[in-house]
């Protein structure tokens, strides 16, 4: 029996929404991660982009565990000397509680050119509306607890 090597041809993608009201961060996170990747297909192939196109709406009802929202800090840099930036989860959700599932996703991706291309299949909406509707997108129920 020979080895199943999937190509950019074999690859068919489908749209999958995700109402994440209620559901903790980290726990999404991988599972849409796994989606993205293409994990949950049989066809999967590491070095090839075989996953499907994920939308996330109610980005801004997902839940941390713990104190998480009060203590969890996120950081970037400008690149300048003493460029550091630190902010709040608590402060992210109010603005832009996209960034929120948006960074923990992309921290569960690879670093490559490859992640990056899986990365861009996620879009993530802070309400119930998405632009996504001509897709077709099918409802998409994950366990997580």
């Amino acid at each position: 029996m020979k080895t199943l090597f999937a190509k950019n041809t074999d690859v068919l993608r489908k749209w999958h929404v995700i109402d994440a009201d209620g559901m903790v961060v980290g726990r999404l996170a991988s599972q849409v991660a796994k989606i993205l990747r293409g994990k949950n297909k049989p066809i999967f192939t590491p070095h090839v982009d075989t996953g499907d196109f994920v939308i996330i709406v109610n980005a801004g009802k997902v839940r941390f565990t713990g104190n998480k929202l009060e203590q969890k800090a996120y950081y970037h840099h400008s690149g300048y000397p003493g460029g550091i930036k630190k902010e709040m989860a608590k402060d992210i959700m109010k603005k832009t509680p996209e960034r929120i599932i948006f960074s923990a996703v992309r921290g569960m991706l690879p670093k490559n050119i490859l992640g990056r291309q899986q990365l861009s299949k996620l879009k993530v909406y802070g309400g119930l509306e998405h632009p996504h509707k001509a897709q077709g997108p099918e409802p998409l129920n994950i366990n997580i607890q």
